[in-house]
């Protein structure tokens, strides 16, 4: 079994910054993509980021310029950091890692932006 836990979220003012973490702990042979989702209240779930191994990051257009997304493959951890938040980046932010063709997701962590 695979286990991810996020942390990094919370109440943050407009044009701020946040930086998610999700570690994966278990049964972990290969991981072949991390990834960032995002899910915001009546919408549907959509894609922030994704950093493939051995890859280049992949971003959603309207995100590019202000989040980055990085990994530490020795932790078994992606980050995402994101600037100059806005309320529409409000949500729930799902992590995903892509093992052997199958994706683990976590738990979610709430990002809020307001003043």
């Amino acid at each position: 079994q695979v286990q991810l836990v996020e942390s990094g979220g919370g109440l943050v003012q407009p044009g701020g910054s946040l930086r998610l973490s999700c570690a994966a702990s278990g049964s972990i042979f290969g991981i072949d993509i991390m990834g960032w989702y995002r899910q915001a209240p009546g919408k549907q779930r959509e894609l922030v980021a994704t950093i493939p191994t051995g890859g280049r990051a992949n971003y959603a257009d309207s995100l590019k310029d202000r989040f980055t997304i990085s990994r530490d493959s020795a932790k078994n951890t992606v980050y995402l950091q994101m600037n100059s938040l806005t309320p529409e980046d409000t949500a729930v932010y799902y992590c995903v890692f892509v093992i052997r063709y199958t994706s683990y997701w976590g738990q979610g962590t709430q990002v809020t932006v307001s003043s």
